[in-house]
């Protein structure tokens, strides 16, 4: 199943919310979501920086994973930015195609 990093900035109501919650709250919420959706909470992380959140996670594909974070971000109480992974052999799967490109100017 594909795995998705999604960071995540709370608003001050979002934080607010957090506050109220507890991480604990909100691990389960997200945890809920994404088995609702057939994926899986892998980890979430709090984080010091531009960052609140990170979370790693698996859903079934990119339109679920796209759904769970239009539906987060709707509330407006969080911003998210989530992005794909790769494991190490889709990586070289991917470097080992051949790909005609041409750089812009070139």
């Amino acid at each position: 199943m594909p795995k998705y990093m999604i960071q995540g900035s709370y608003t001050a109501d979002g934080l607010k919310g957090l506050i109220k919650d507890k991480a604990s709250g909100r691990k389960a919420a997200v945890s809920q979501a994404l088995t609702a959706m057939g994926g899986k909470l892998e980890s979430i992380y709090y984080t010091f920086g531009a960052d609140d959140v990170v979370v790693i996670a698996e859903a079934p594909d990119n339109v679920s994973a796209a759904a769970l974070s239009l539906a987060a971000s709707s509330t407006g109480l969080v911003q998210l930015r989530t992005t794909p992974l790769l494991t190490v052999e889709e990586t070289d799967q991917a470097l080992a195609k051949s790909v005609s490109y041409r750089g812009p100017g070139n």
